[in-house]
This record gives C-alpha cells, sequence and structure tokens, in this order.
C-alpha cells in the first residue's frame, strides 16, 4: 500500500511505533494506579514502568538521537522524521515522569494507611537513629569511593542508570574552581551501591508494627561529612545518567563473536548519554559540572521524588508478611498428560500423542523434567537446544552439561546478543563448552530468537526425533510470570524440519524446502502474507474467513497494509497486541473489520498465536516471532503448525477466552488511544479465568471426525 499523501496521510494510515510504546506504558501505569490491583502489586507496576522507560530511552530515544546528529531527515512509514518525532516524544515522555511521580505519592500515602512508609532520617527515633548509623558505618561506609573531580583528576566515569551523589564542597584556607558567581567550589560525586538494598529496613519503634525504610540515599547524604573530613558540604544532590545501551557489533569483522561482544560491553559502559535525571533544586554549580561532561542539556528531567523506581520491585518483595496486600499466590499445575510429574516416561507419553503446556497456568518443570530425562536416557543420541533468555539457577544448563558429559551429541545455539543477558549468555557459554557441548553463537547478522529443542532417540532399529517448540524462552523464571505455549511432538514432518533448523544455523544450507515450518528471515514473511490473503480470497468467495492473531508488538508495514487489504476484502480481524501497534483499526474504507486489543494484567502477555479460518479448514500456527520488522528480517524465528486436533482446540479455547475478557482488555480506538473493553457481560478476568478452568484442553480421540471447536463453557 503506497502511501501517495505525504506525511498526514500517513500519519492517518499508521500510529507511530515510538508513540504506540508510550500508550503502552501508560497501560502499565494504569496498572499500578487502579485501587483494584493489590497494592504491594501496584507498587510493583510501578517499578516495571520505570524499567521499561529506562530501556525506551536506552534503545529507542537513543537511536533517534543518533539519527539526527548524523543529519538524517527522511520519514518514516508513519510520517514521523526524526527531529519531529523526538520533540513530540520528549513531551510525552515528561508528562509520563510526572504520572510516575504522581502515582508514587499516591501510593506511598496508600503503605503509610498499611503501616509501611519510607522514613526521612529526621523523623527516625534515637533507637532507629543508631541502628541506622551502626548500619552506615559498618555496611555502607566500606564500600563507598568520593570521586573528585579537579584539574589532576577527570571526571571519572558514570555507568548508565545508576544512581549517583553529587557534592558541592567548601574549604575556608583552599582556593578552588570559582563558579560563575564568582564563588569558589570543589565538586565531587558518589556511585550509590547497586548491591545493597536501596531501602534499608529498620527496627520498630516500641511498641509500634509499623514497618520503616529508609533510602540509602538518605544515609549516605546524612554521614556525607564521614568522606570529606576538613571540607564543608554545601550541597548533597541525587543524579542518574542513561546512555546508549545498543550495542554496535561488527560480527563480519569478527573473529571471536563473544570477545567482540566483550569489547562492545565495555565499550557500552561510555557509550553517548541521553537522559539526565536530577534531584529537584539540584544545586546549579554540580548542574554546570555534569551538563559540561554530558552534553546532554536538552534532555534534563527533574525530579520530584527518588531517582530510578524500578527499586519498587525489590522494595515490594522485601516486604514480609503482607499477603493480603498481594495476588493470592497460584499452584502451578503439572501437565496432566503426565500424571507422576518428573517420574513419566515422557518418550512414551509424547509418542503417544502431542502435548500442549500453557504457562504460567501450567509448569515450566515439564520442559525441564523432560531434558533432564533425555539427559539421563542411555538411548538418546542427541540434544540440540536454542538458548536466548535463560534464568540465573537454570537446571536446563546443568542438565545439558550433563548430558555432554556423558557422552551425548549436545548442541547448543546461544545468542550473545538477547540485549542486556549478553554478559550472563557469555557466561552460560562458557560453562556449556567446558562440560563438551557444541556451542553455537548463530548466524552472522542475525539474532537467533527461536525457540526449538530436538531429541533424537533411538528405538530398536530406528531413530525417533522428539521436539518442544514454544513461543517463550526457555527460561523457569519468566515462565512462572509470561504466559507462553509450546508443543511437545514427535511428528516427523516438524521432525525434520527442526533437524534443518539446527543444520542452517550451524553449518552451511542456504536453501530448504520445508515440509511444515516457516522460518525467518527466509520463508515466514511470505508465509503470513500467504495466510493473510489467502483469508481474503475466501473472504470474497463468501467462505468463513477470520484472522485471530495474538503478539507482543505489530510495526511491520507490509503485514499491517496486507491487513488493511483482507479487512477491505471483508475477512473479519481480531489482533491481540499487548505492546506496540502501529496498525489503525475501526477506519472507514480502511480497516473497519479490524479489532485491536490489549491485555495488560498479572502476567506479562508473551505469547504469539495465529489462527486463520481459512474457509472452515481451521489452521493454528505458534512462533516465537512478533510482526515486527525486525523479527521477520533480522532474526531467526520459528513458526509451527498444529496438527494435533486436540492441541488446535486448545490453543482456539485460549485465544476465545482473552477475547471474551472485559476487565484487563482494553480495545485500540481509530485515534490511537486506548479504552477498557466493556461488552455488557458479566466480568471475565482471562488471566483469573484461566487458573479456574481445568478443562481448557479438550480431549477428542484421534480417531474422531469433524473439526475441533472451542469449548463451550469459554
Amino acid at each position: 500500500m503506497e502511501n501517495k499523501h505525504g506525511h498526514h496521510q500517513a500519519q492517518a494510515t499508521y500510529i507511530n511505533r515510538d508513540l504506540s510504546w508510550i500508550e503502552f506504558n501508560t497501560r502499565v501505569m494504569e496498572e499500578a494506579q487502579d485501587t483494584d490491583t493489590p497494592l504491594l502489586e501496584r507498587i510493583k507496576f510501578l517499578g516495571i514502568v520505570s524499567r521499561n522507560l529506562d530501556e525506551f530511552m536506552s534503545v529507542r530515544v537513543a537511536g533517534i538521537r543518533n539519527q539526527i546528529k548524523a543529519g538524517y531527515t527522511k520519514k518514516d512509514f508513519t510520517g514521523y522524521a526524526p527531529a519531529g518525532l523526538y520533540k513530540r516524544l520528549t513531551k510525552r515522555v515528561e508528562k509520563m515522569v510526572a504520572q510516575q511521580y504522581r502515582t508514587y505519592r499516591d501510593l506511598s500515602r496508600q503503605l503509610v494507611k498499611q503501616g509501611i512508609m519510607l522514613t526521612h532520617y529526621n523523623d527516625l527515633s534515637a533507637t532507629q537513629r543508631k541502628a541506622a548509623d551502626t548500619y552506615y558505618h559498618e555496611v555502607i561506609y566500606p564500600v563507598l569511593t568520593p570521586m573528585a573531580v579537579d584539574q589532576s583528576r577527570p571526571f571519572p566515569l558514570v555507568h548508565g542508570l545508576s544512581v549517583y551523589l553529587s557534592v558541592v564542597l567548601e574549604h575556608p584556607n583552599l582556593k578552588a574552581l570559582e563558579s560563575e558567581e564568582g564563588e569558589a567550589y570543589y565538586f565531587a560525586i558518589i556511585q550509590i551501591p547497586s548491591n545493597l538494598p536501596r531501602a534499608v529496613v529498620l527496627p520498630h519503634r516500641q511498641n509500634s508494627k509499623k514497618q520503616q525504610y529508609i533510602l540509602i540515599e538518605d544515609l549516605i547524604c546524612q554521614h556525607i561529612q564521614t568522606l570529606f573530613g576538613g571540607y564543608t558540604p554545601i550541597a548533597v544532590d541525587a543524579f542518574r545518567l542513561t546512555r546508549n545501551a545498543d550495542l554496535d557489533i561488527n560480527e563480519e569483522d569478527a573473529e571471536d563473536l563473544m570477545e567482540e561482544i566483550e569489547n562492545q560491553l565495555r565499550k557500552r559502559r561510555r557509550s553517548a548519554p541521553v537522559r539526565l535525571e536530577i534531584q529537584k533544586d539540584f544545586h546549579p554549580y554540580a548542574l554546570a559540572q555534569l551538563l559540561e561532561e554530558f552534553d546532554v542539556s536538552e534532555a534534563v528531567y527533574e525530579i520530584d521524588g527518588p531517582l530510578d523506581l524500578g527499586f519498587l520491585l525489590s522494595f515490594s518483595d522485601s516486604i514480609v508478611g503482607r499477603d493480603s496486600l498481594r495476588y493470592t499466590p497460584e499452584i502451578q499445575r503439572y501437565a496432566p498428560e503426565f500424571p507422576e510429574g518428573s517420574e513419566t516416561d515422557f518418550f512414551s507419553v509424547i509418542k503417544e500423542r502431542d502435548v500442549l503446556l500453557y504457562h504460567p497456568y501450567e509448569s515450566f518443570d515439564a520442559i525441564s523434567d523432560f531434558i533432564e530425562q533425555a539427559a539421563d536416557d542411555p538411548d538418546v543420541m542427541a540434544i540440540k537446544m536454542t538458548l536466548y533468555r535463560v534464568s540465573g539457577k537454570s537446571s536446563l544448563i546443568h542438565s545439558l552439561a550433563r548430558a555432554a558429559e556423558s557422552g551425548k551429541q549436545v548442541t547448543v545455539v546461544v545468542e550473545l546478543k538477547a540485549r542486556f543477558d549478553e554478559e550472563r549468555n557469555i557466561v552460560w557459554a562458557r560453562m556449556l563448552e567446558k562440560a563438551g557441548c557444541h556451542v553455537v553463537y548463530g548466524l552472522v547478522g542475525l539474532k537467533t530468537h527461536a525457540k526449538v529443542i530436538l531429541v533424537v532417540r533411538r528405538e530398536g532399529a530406528a531413530l525417533r526425533r522428539y521436539i518442544h517448540i514454544g513461543t517463550g524462552n526457555y527460561n523457569a523464571s519468566t515462565a512462572k510470570l509470561y504466559t507462553d505455549v509450546g508443543l511437545l511432538t514427535v511428528n516427523p514432518q516438524i521432525g525434520e524440519d527442526a533437524s534443518e533448523v539446527f543444520n542452517h544455523i550451524t553449518g552451511y544450507t542456504e536453501t530448504h524446502d520445508w515440509q511444515a515450518v516457516a522460518v525467518a528471515p527466509s520463508t515466514m514473511m511470505n508465509k503470513f502474507v500467504e495466510l493473510i490473503r489467502r483469508e481474503a480470497d475466501h473472504a470474497r468467495a463468501g467462505k468463513p474467513a477470520r484472522i485471530i492473531a495474538k503478539m507482543n508488538s505489530l510495526s511491520n508495514q507490509q503485514i499491517i497494509d496486507e491487513l488493511y487489504m483482507a479487512s477491505q476484502a471483508g475477512v473479519q480481524i481480531d489482533l491481540i497486541v499487548r505492546g506496540v501497534c502501529c496498525l489503525r483499526p475501526g477506519v472507514p474504507g480502511l480497516s473497519e473489520n479490524v479489532r485491536v486489543r490489549s491485555i495488560v494484567d498479572r502476567y506479562l502477555e508473551h505469547s504469539r498465536i495465529f489462527a486463520f479460518d481459512n474457509g472452515g479448514e481451521q489452521e493454528v500456527w505458534l512462533a516465537s516471532a512478533d510482526w515486527m520488522t525486525r523479527n521477520l528480517t533480522r532474526r531467526v524465528e520459528l513458526m509451527c503448525p498444529l496438527f494435533d486436533r486436540n492441541a488446535k482446540a486448545a490453543v482456539l479455547n485460549i485465544l476465545n477466552l482473552i477475547l471474551g475478557d472485559n476487565v484487563k482488555a482494553r480495545i485500540l480506538l481509530p485515534s490511537g488511544n486506548y479504552e477498557f473493553y466493556k461488552n455488557g457481560e458479566p466480568p471475565l478476568r482471562s488471566q483469573f479465568k484461566a487458573w479456574e478452568i481445568s478443562s481448557w484442553k479438550p480431549y477428542v480421540p484421534p480417531a474422531a471426525l469433524g473439526h475441533p471447536t472451542p469449548s463451550p463453557n469459554l
């Protein structure tokens, strides 16, 4: 769909990706403001808002600033040039930050009503003050390093996203740098230790059950004189710098990719400043020193409250004995197909039928136990697996290492370029190599984002492939927080394709005639276009034509244009897009048959699911990819069809449950804004309902005829 009408037409046709992201983080903020959400969970949501904004500024906004500095003026497909977009984003971010801290002050008041408070040093009792002083001298003081800035000591390295204190000092007998007003000052900075709790717990007051905390920077400020004996502190203020976090990796010329990434991680520490956050009423002399060093005068945010509200995530977790202020803990079910849990013979079950797993409602332990059994099974010949983000204490790593040590062929594709997990993945890669695994770092220029496990097992005279394909990472920690779907199967077509995926990554295989799956960047985009166009053809022929697609983000122009044309052909399209969505729904003559909703709730909606009516012969696909350009053109991604009727029906049940959500679903309006979805039905909160439903996986005997339909109780 060519844009022939310029800037305004583009803006009317598409929603800008970065402005859409602002809307997404606003939805997360609404969860922090929702009085129906338990208080300590609201605190966490506000911490998530802060972390999200940090990544947005260090990656997306940093990239836009780079374009402006390079003189890049071309408009993107949504009609925005870098300079205009940056100006608009700056205003929106300022508004968001103000809203953040209004929400923080409101939540602080709510915490006080519950007897939980962040207290200032001057408000402590004598006993509390003594305990705080002791903690400072015994725990904090030994790890602090005051760093002076003068003619002989240049400005020290300031790490991105760390909180620092700037200190302005005087000395009666020494001449210092003079400010513009002629006053003589000394200047130093101190990094707040990130390996100590930001909120320090205080002993209870006498006859009080209140839980009181003090911020570590408040304690340091009160004892600042201990670091600068003989000098008089004039002002102590907090600041925080955001740097460009995108790695510029030269894979073509890098002899050792791991070494190149380690070099780039070191460079990230000194990368270009993007944003400077300063405490309210920051001393002007100190601010002048920072601006001269960092050159970010147009991106200074004055904060009325503690810098970096991301600490609220760990602060919320540290509060004990307040279960009434949290979500009710849920017990994850072990997949019923494996009734004896880890004692099950996984191979015999999967050989009988495909098994669909729905996290977090079903435990990730089934995957960990499957790999553990494969590692110990003498008939297993080989294990191949992709790793993108792995939890800190992953049992998978130990199982894979044990399998290699026992003589099995173990191949692990470790994605070293997984943003912000690069260092952790390097550690895992070295550990696996030491155990004897074949560790591969993917293809030059492409991130390996596919989620696939292949286990090759000797059974009699033949070999059988057991495959797991998922929508989420092999991470036991996030599997408790993210909704994802995975398939365990022995389907021979999928098995052969999975083997080829690994051959493609580890060897020299340019082309392959895939039997079942679609792979990015080679065939996935074309497959999606083919499936969307097929629905349009069915609609024109008067056959059933509907698309239900669930993903994290939708920003690829070609896919959006195909959806617009399908809508105009009469295809009914329901999109479940948690985050960024550049498609503008409900526009007459363009997208009146497209509906977009976003679910932001207790769990992060992460699964990628695509369902096509196909004239009554429904097809359902699971994928690792979103409809984003980077997923479809710059990553190795995998999309797999569901052939098993039970698995297909189960996934349709999941989609229909989400489409019925009228509590946490928000509908995207043609304006680009969102509003809560109300349909006049009794309240249905899909994530909570999913815990209650035990029969979302229907069982249809393999010999039964007909097409699976969603269970009526959903």
